[in-house]
């Protein structure tokens, strides 16, 4: 549950920075810094969202074939 809210909260970040990125763009500003202001939190919005994407599947390794419900 902590992850989830986690990767949440990491994707609102990302998005700001995103449209931080653009306004920057738009206004023809030099700052290169506003590019890579996105990736802080990319990087770690990909490793959660990795883990929640397997979750699932890992979920399921001790059923072996028994009926899943």
């Amino acid at each position: 549950m902590r992850i989830r809210q986690t990767h949440r909260w990491l994707s609102i970040a990302f998005t700001l920075a995103v449209i931080a990125n653009i306004v920057a763009m738009i206004m023809q500003l030099d700052a290169a810094w506003i590019g890579f202001l996105a990736l802080v939190p990319l990087i770690p919005l990909l490793a959660t969202g990795l883990y929640l994407f397997a979750l699932p599947y890992l979920g399921r390794r001790g059923t072996h074939g028994e009926a899943r419900s």
